[in-house]
């Protein structure tokens, strides 16, 4: 029994582009847009006209191992493809949305193919001089776009499977830094690491918790520094006082010794 992806003709929107002309069509996709940690990735594939990849679709709907699969097929027969990753700081400098806009351009413009025509995944690229044309849910509609998701996709596992053995504690490997509750329990117990995006509400909170309670131990710290600093003053000045006393006890036992001995 086919489901309803079988049914749909992901090759639709391509075969009218060439219909008109078009030759190199370019998908743009991206991967990471939600997660709380790493970057986000784009890529950028240009397509032979009329090839045909068997299984190629939405990467959220394959299984890693049909991704991996997939993912080396694309880039052996593409006929150009951009692959950028976009990392925290930037997001968190840019906030996400414009981060990801960032990344398609910059995808985009770093083929050594130039396209034709551009079909994006969901964001307008107003700024983009090519033809192009903006497709909700094209991931599942194109396939062009849905060769650049697996491309984004595959990468951004890739990563983040490097950075969970850089960062063990929060099992990034597991969950590629998407909010689950293995991750949240981790960010609650270590904090944010440095792939963090602190703009993202949860590693706000978190590090504004850890920030907390190093200012809280900062302060006990502080409390058992001025004990010991008290104290310390106190056996100095015990001490300068024994000193002054036995000066002056050995100045009046030699006046006493020169009264005597005349």
């Amino acid at each position: 029994m086919k489901s309803q992806n079988d049914k749909i003709n992901l090759y639709k929107y391509e075969e009218e582009l060439y219909d008109l002309g078009f030759k190199n069509i370019c998908g743009v996709d991206e991967a990471g847009r939600g997660p709380l940690a790493g970057p986000v990735v784009v890529a950028a594939c240009i397509l032979p006209p009329f090839l045909r990849i068997p299984g190629v679709n939405d990467s959220k709907q394959l299984s890693e191992n049909k991704r991996e699969e997939l993912y080396k097929i694309i880039i052996k027969n593409a006929i150009a493809y951009n692959i950028v990753f976009i990392n925290e700081k930037v997001i968190d400098k840019l906030n996400i949305y414009e981060a990801t806009k960032k990344g398609m351009l910059e995808a985009i413009e770093g083929l050594k193919t130039k396209p034709d025509y551009v079909l994006i995944d969901a964001m307008p690229l107003n700024e983009l001089k090519t033809d192009n044309k903006s497709i909700i849910h094209g991931d599942a509609l194109s396939a062009s776009i849905a060769a650049a998701s697996i491309l984004a996709k595959v990468s951004r596992d890739h990563y983040m499977e490097k950075m969970d053995i850089k960062y063990p504690n929060y099992g990034f490997k597991h969950h590629k830094g998407y909010g689950t509750k293995m991750h949240m329990e981790a960010l609650e117990k270590f904090g944010p690491c440095k792939i963090h995006r602190r703009s993202f509400e949860p590693v706000a909170r978190a590090l504004s918790k850890n920030k907390q309670l190093s200012l809280n131990l900062f302060d006990e710290d502080d409390k058992d520094e001025n004990w010991k600093s008290s104290f310390f003053s106190f056996l100095t000045c015990k001490l300068i006082n024994i000193i002054i006393i036995f000066n002056w006890g050995s100045r009046f036992n030699y006046i006493g010794r020169k009264n005597i001995y005349g």
